[in-house]
């Protein structure tokens, strides 16, 4: 079984749905046989609202989650050079972008039929900003 085409299939799922279609996958592995497979895909957990509805900005709009991570990286490098200007000019981008992609992500849920509330927008906007402040958390 192809884990990593099941994995983006299953995060791509409304949350609601995630684990019967995760428990279907591991049934499926299972038949064939494929224990590894089984164990990994049952590893996977059910995504929050917010990490759903920002992964759905990464896969609907690729172009601007890369300007977030390109965001992120100046950011960074701004810090580690201390570079007073180049702070001032990231950290007002900072609230712009990721208030405005957060908007973005929050339609795109609701345009999936997942309604956003406002506690779900500010869980966006933080994902949004822990991504701006590791590398990590943009791959993932």
């Amino acid at each position: 079984m192809d884990v990593e085409r099941i994995t983006t299939e299953l995060y791509g799922l409304p949350p609601e749905r995630f684990v019967a279609a995760r428990d279907a996958y591991v049934a499926e592995a299972r038949e064939a046989k494929d224990a590894k497979a089984a164990k990994a895909i049952a590893g996977l957990r059910r995504p929050t609202l917010a990490a759903w509805v920002a992964n759905q900005l990464a896969r609907e709009r690729p172009e601007e989650a890369e300007g977030l991570l390109a965001l992120g990286r100046a950011l960074r490098e701004a810090h580690r050079t201390l570079d007073a200007p180049a702070l001032r000019e990231a950290g007002r981008r900072q609230h712009q972008v990721t208030a405005a992609l957060a908007r973005e992500a929050a339609g795109l849920a609701r345009d999936a039929g997942q309604p956003v509330s406002e506690a779900v927008l500010r869980e966006v906007t933080e994902v949004l900003h822990a991504v701006l402040a590791d590398p990590e958390a943009g791959d993932r």
